[in-house]
């Protein structure tokens, strides 16, 4: 039974999958409207693992509700419909999971759900293993990547700027709108084992030169960032000071607790499953639309 329940899952979001692929392309805006644009960046767990064959009919339900207006940029995909991805080989063979998810699916869903007349797109970067000391860093070096065992591999935070450049390509300044972003990383550099004490140690300071720098180039003095505690104890301390540092910056808290709503579960150490991910992506956006939306 459970085999054919988990068939029958599949089946529907292949479905869904093939019906939302026709056009997929950068949504076009009501007219008076502006484009919402958010972006996403970070590592395995922004990359996400959560089993999309899970959604519940209910979740179906809000995805298919949210399609027509939310659209998703993904590492360079085609921009589709807001949607599950199919699985990697690797993540098929380690998980388990056929189509995964990350933070973007429940977030976008809360996103539709609080602007129902709005276009909104998310333009989502992540490579998993990857840390704000090396790749992420604006001040990216050498030396700092090549600590993190990150040499030879692109910069990301101007590999981000360039995604977003080729995604809006066509559209003029004032048909879109940066409307803020989630940032899922940190674990990276909080692993002292591996890379030293000094990536977390300086997490905090690297994390208010992401924002600053960010909010430079989108040209957005107080575009709204949320993040999700992850990491170390030193990285999540930096995030929250960060957070009391810099104006119009939230964290996401990350309860140890199993029984607290703030508790993500995980499939292993590291990655999140379904119910963590959704967890992830519910509370992202409750705290963006909180925090910053009727501000």
């Amino acid at each position: 039974m459970k085999t054919l329940l988990r068939l029958l899952a599949l089946v529907g979001l292949l479905m869904l999958a093939v019906e939302t692929s026709l056009g997929a392309d950068t949504p076009t805006t009501t007219a008076g409207r502006k484009l919402k644009v958010f972006l996403l960046a970070g590592q395995s767990n922004m990359e996400g693992k959560g089993d999309g064959t899970k959604l519940t009919a209910e979740d179906r339900k809000r995805l298919m509700l949210a399609q027509p207006h939310v659209r998703l940029a993904e590492n360079r995909q085609p921009v589709v419909p807001l949607n599950v991805t199919a699985a990697s080989a690797g993540n098929k063979k380690r998980f388990g999971v056929d189509f995964t998810f990350g933070p973007e699916l429940f977030f976008g869903l809360g996103l539709a759900e609080a602007w129902p007349n709005d276009d909104i797109l998310l333009i989502k970067r992540a490579v998993g293993a990857t840390s704000l000391y090396g790749r992420w860093n604006p001040d990216w070096t050498q030396e700092k990547a090549t600590k993190m065992g990150e040499a030879g591999a692109e910069p990301l935070f101007n590999d981000l700027l360039a995604y977003v450049r080729e995604v809006l390509v066509g559209r003029a300044p004032g048909d879109y709108e940066f409307c803020g972003m989630l940032w899922v990383q940190g674990e990276a550099d909080g692993n002292e084992a591996k890379v030293g004490a000094e990536p977390a140690a300086a997490y905090g300071q690297n994390l208010q030169n992401l924002i600053t720098r960010i909010r430079r180039e989108t040209g957005v003095a107080d575009l709204p960032f949320v993040m999700v505690e992850v990491g170390s104890d030193k990285v999540v301390a930096g995030m929250n000071a960060t957070a009391k540092l810099l104006p119009r910056v939230s964290v996401v808290p990350q309860g140890k607790d199993p029984v607290s709503p703030n508790f993500f579960p995980k499939h292993e150490v590291g990655h999140y499953n379904y119910e963590g991910q959704k967890r992830i992506g519910i509370l992202a956006a409750q705290a963006f639309i909180k925090d910053f939306a009727a501000k």
